[in-house]
This record gives structure tokens, sequence and C-alpha cells, in this order.
């Protein structure tokens, strides 16, 4: 019944696959932690209007044309890669277990006791699990993390992925690889990040996702239905534009004198204070009162002056994620293209990071 590979990738040759709302993300990276990771190549490929919504894909031959463009940029010879699910698509529960059980005695123990947790038919959904640590209680105990999707949300993404002529491997789960990606903006941060709170802030097309999270540990999620593309909807009513050349014209600049003073600044502040709300739920849901550091990501972080407006309006330092900062560069990536489109690689370069899982 276990046959979700979440946690246990069985290759080592592997890119990693984002599949969102507005574009397919790929990312391929070389090394290791020992000799320090390369990124080998990448690509961002827009989708079809309407092609993903809310998590769930409506046009398999739109989606996989655009991996299918991803990956002739990319010229890159893997077949095999790891895709995700949307954090809406996936229960994810702790349960307690006894320490020292045998992988056959745990997966027993987790069927047995997974109907308590999901509200389907265990025969309806694909379920995974991983030990956490010990548990904090009990040493004689264990954490284990348990992960289960509807079987049509994960054959899905399987189908997209084989019709392009790929190979899924590993089905994650976004905010999970995300928090992976994390990693390696912590060690970026004041002290390594070691007892900060940090607030990673993906603004993505419709959806902005809150993750706050604590010594690598995630504390609390929240997801806001804000993004680029109210932007970019302004954009098109203000100067008569398609949404297809407002987006363009979004990301390529050359737009009217008043657009920033009009249209940008209004959004930015709007954004700021989504932020702020998103911090006030955290505080007003758990037992914790600051954040320390907010770190953006997603296609909207690089607007040019969002942290300080985000600061201004929270009071909490800001930067932006760049998951690649420390990584070396193979000669097809140029730095400048990179470093502009590195907040939005992060669930795609955490995808890429599971070719190194042991």
């Amino acid at each position: 019944m276990i046959d979700l590979s979440l946690f246990r990738p069985k290759v080592r040759q592997l890119a990693g696959l984002d599949i969102s709302s507005s574009s397919v993300k790929m990312v391929e990276l070389s090394g290791g932690e020992k000799e320090g990771y390369r990124i080998e190549r990448y690509a961002i490929e827009s989708l079809p209007r309407d092609a993903v919504v809310d998590g769930n894909i409506n046009s398999i031959d739109g989606v996989s044309e655009s991996i299918r463009r991803a990956l002739r940029r990319m010229g890159s010879g893997v077949r095999q890669v790891a895709v995700a699910l949307p954090a809406s698509a996936v229960i994810t529960k702790k349960m307690i277990l006894p320490a020292g059980l045998r992988d056959q005695e745990m997966e027993i123990h987790v069927e047995s006791e997974a109907n308590q947790y999901i509200p389907f038919a265990l025969d309806e959904v694909n379920l995974d699990f991983q030990t956490v640590g010990p548990s904090p209680a009990n040493a004689d105990e264990v954490e284990v993390l348990i992960a289960a999707s509807r079987k049509e949300k994960v054959e899905d993404r399987v189908a997209v992925v084989e019709a392009s002529g790929l190979k899924a491997v590993v089905v994650d789960v976004e905010s999970f690889a995300a928090e992976a990606a994390f990693e390696f903006v912590a060690r970026q941060l004041p002290g390594g990040a070691a007892n900060l709170i940090v607030a990673v802030v993906d603004i993505g097309a419709n959806v902005m996702n809150v993750t706050v999270l604590r010594n690598s540990q995630q504390i609390y999620f929240r997801e806001q239905a804000f993004g680029g593309n109210q932007l970019t909807q302004e954009i098109a009513r203000q100067y008569g534009m398609s949404p297809e050349d407002a987006e363009a014209a979004k990301r390529a600049g050359g737009l009217p004198e008043d657009y920033e003073r009009n249209l940008l600044r209004p959004f930015m502040d709007s954004l700021a204070l989504e932020v702020s709300r998103a911090l006030q739920f955290f505080f007003t849901s758990t037992q914790y009162n600051q954040i320390d550091q907010i770190v953006l990501a997603g296609g909207c972080a690089v607007i040019a002056g969002l942290p300080e407006v985000v600061s201004g309006r929270t009071q909490v330092d800001t930067t932006v994620a760049n998951p690649f900062a420390a990584m070396s560069l193979s000669p097809r990536v140029r730095a400048r293209n990179l470093l502009a489109d590195a907040p939005s690689l992060m669930v795609a370069c955490g995808l890429a990071l599971r070719r190194f899982d042991p």
C-alpha cells in the first residue's frame, strides 16, 4: 500500500521539476556536500493560461509541451525527475511509534494507524512515511511523518511527466522541497539562522505561501490568495493589453512612466500588507510573538525595492532567497540570469537535491 516515493528516491541521476500555476522550472545539480554543489543547468518555461489551476493539471498536453521546451532549453540528458504536489493536495501528520522497529514493522504500524489521520479509504491514496527523529517526550519512541495524497493527484503529475518523455521517480511535497532548498539560504543568514524564527514568503502567480521555520523545522504554514497575477491584471486593464502581453511587459520593462507610481508601488504595498497579516495570524495561532527574519521567494521577490517595502511594513529584516549563492556555476549558466531567477527556483532546487539523498 505504501507506494509513493515521497521520501526514498532509488536513483542518483535526476533533475528537479517544479510545475507551478504559471510555469515549469527545471534544475539539475552536481557535486555534493563534501566537494560543494554546482548548478549544471536550469530552465523556466511559461505555461498556457489555465493549464494548471489551484495545483490541478487541466491540460496534460499544454503542460507536457512546456516541459519539452524546458528540456530543449536545458540540453540535458537526464530523463528522470523529482516532481512535487502542492501542500494543499497532501495530508501530512506526525505520529509516535516505538523505537527500533524494522521498516516492515513500521509500515504495518503506519497503515494500521493511518485511518485515523486520513479521511479517505487507504486504497484511494498514495501513502509514505519517514522517521523524523527521537520523540521529544520519550527516548523509547520515534516521531514519524506520514504523507498521503489522493491517487489521482499523483497520477496526473506522473502522466504529464511521462507525456514529456521523462520518468517521475520521486513525488515530493512543494513545501518539503522548498525547505530543503532553504538549508542553503539559511547559511547566508546571521549565525546560519541558528535559533532564529524565519518566515519564508513565497509569492507565486496566484498564491502566497508563508512557511515559518526554526532550526530547519516548520512550525507554521499558511497559504493566502495573493500573487503576481494581480499586478499583471492591473497592467492589462490600465494599458489595454492582453494578459500575455502584460505579463511579458512586466518582466521585460518598458511600461509607461506612470507604471511604477500608479501600479507597481501600490502592488508592493498590498503585498507587504499581506505579509504583515500572515505574521499576525502566526502570532495569534502559536505561542510565538516575534519573527527574526523574512526571506522572500517566488517570481515577485526580485521586484526592485520590495525587501525594503516589506521590512518597512513589518519591521523585520527582509532578504531575497538565493539557494545557489554558494554553489559554483557551469559555463552553461549565466550568473546574472540566475540571480534574477533564483527566488522562483526554490522548489525546483529542493527537488534537484533529492538525487543526493542517501
